[in-house]
């Protein structure tokens, strides 16, 4: 059995004058790191590797949940591909996985997160929204194997407001 954890980069400010790729997190996105991480911490969450877009809002996601979930003994890359929208590069780069990874966590944008929980996860999301985390099991033996899972958890920021 495969598993997946997806986020969705926290809230990003438009406040700066800076290209799509430099956007930072606003002060919102960094709070609603922590309500989410708090309510994950309730769970052993134990990837064997992270991985993430290496837009600065995903990658300070990223680290910010490596803090909070205390996952700095886990492997962590950033990956230019996941810089993706359509979904087409998350899937690839996801399918590329080692099969020694059987738990993997993967930062991202949207719409490339919706589009693949709605192809590949059982329960349909109309928008994962900023900071928003899905867990998916899939009864595969290698990640090249990818198809329909099962959506086990979601854990969105204003769940928990």
């Amino acid at each position: 059995m495969k598993i997946l954890y997806l986020v969705r980069h926290a809230k990003s400010s438009w406040e700066y004058n800076v290209e799509d790729h430099k956007r930072p997190l606003k002060k919102r996105g960094v709070k609603d790191v922590f309500l989410v991480c708090s309510s994950l911490k309730k769970n052993v969450l134990i990837p064997d590797l992270l991985l993430s877009s290496d837009a600065v809002r995903a990658k300070t996601t990223a680290t910010l949940f490596i803090e909070n979930l205390e996952l700095n003994s886990i492997d962590f890359l950033l990956q230019k591909k996941l810089y993706d929208f359509s979904g087409n590069e998350l899937m690839n780069v996801i399918k590329s996985c080692d099969n020694s990874i059987d738990k993997l966590m993967v930062f991202g944008h949207n719409y490339a997160i919706t589009n693949f929980v709605n192809a590949y996860g059982s329960k349909g999301i109309d928008n994962v929204p900023t900071c928003g985390f899905v867990e998916i099991h899939f009864e595969i033996d290698s990640w090249e194997e990818l198809k329909k899972g099962v959506t086990v958890k979601t854990v969105f920021p204003k769940d928990l407001k």
